[in-house]
């Protein structure tokens, strides 16, 4: 009799805990919009955050839901861009591309080293033994950090070991900007194609001692850019992006070629008075 009583109980417990599980799942239930997850395919699926959310799934939340538009994805294709708005019957929105940029050019060719560092090839671990050997305190140490980091083979490093950004892969996820301890890489609309590429923050033509296309201060991109454009900020050019930037005369006067011309074709243009650099080795180190 004991055991059949016990086995009633358990059996009511059992059907009692069903009955609340139920009422809880109705109560509690959330309703997900199926076009969640035909949206999410349709993206793609990069989760670089390029977007301003924290991967696709987000995003495909944002735009089912009318917070976001399809044009804010600078990954998608245009043609992926245009399918996610006609399936949503929403306008297809704009959004510039960004890309990472280097404010550095001084690879080994015509940067010098004040000492071997010998250890983790990582710019992260060579920063810390007294900055990375590298004579200009600013400059890219190459070793690659962010080339290591970059999930979608954006990166490479060229014969002098110093990065350089493919644009069509990139999708200004951050993952440079957060790998390189000098911090040198930032995101960038596509637009600002006028760039200074240096960070080194001395003046005069000492700089050229330690990298020959180091900015030396001498101030005639700012002349030449007039109408505020560009401000000696610390001994480096400024450019003020909400002025006209779309303009190549603030380049021509540079004497190293420390501030340049991002053209789609051709890459970096440099200025007609800039040094040209022939040297394919390494610059030695000492004053040679």
């Amino acid at each position: 009799m004991s055991i059949l009583i016990a086995i009633a109980a358990l059996g009511g417990l059992t059907l009692v805990l069903a009955i609340m599980l139920i009422v809880a799942n109705k109560k509690l239930y959330v309703f997900e919009d199926p076009r969640i997850d035909t949206v999410e395919d349709m993206l793609p699926h990069a989760n670089c955050g390029a977007c301003g959310y924290p991967g696709c799934r987000p995003f495909a939340e944002a735009l089912v839901n009318k917070k976001a538009l399809p044009g804010k994805c600078t990954v998608s294709s245009e043609e992926g861009r245009q399918a996610i708005a006609q399936f949503l019957g929403v306008a297809l929105g704009a959004e510039e591309k960004q890309v990472a940029r280097l404010a550095c050019a001084g690879g080994t060719n015509v940067a010098r080293n004040r000492a071997n560092y010998q250890g983790m090839p990582s710019c992260q671990a060579a920063a810390l033994v007294s900055g990375g050997g590298k004579s200009c305190f600013w400059g890219c140490l190459g070793y690659g950090d962010c080339e290591v980091v970059c999930d979608f083979d954006a990166i490479r490093m060229d014969a002098h070991s110093l990065p350089v950004v493919d644009v069509d892969k990139c999708t200004a996820c951050g993952d440079c900007v957060e790998a390189c301890p000098k911090d040198l890489f930032s995101l960038q609309p596509i637009s600002h194609q006028l760039w200074v590429a240096c960070k080194n923050l001395e003046e005069g033509n000492e700089v050229l001692e330690d990298c020959e296309v180091g900015c030396t201060a001498c101030g005639k991109c700012a002349m030449d850019a007039g109408n505020d454009l560009i401000t000696m900020v610390h001994n480096l050019p400024v450019i003020n992006y909400s002025a006209n930037h779309q303009r190549q005369d603030p380049i021509q006067r540079c004497p190293t070629g420390a501030i340049v011309w991002w053209d789609e074709k051709l890459g970096v243009v440099k200025g007609r008075e800039s040094k040209k650099i022939i040297r394919k080795g390494e610059r030695p180190m000492g004053n040679s």
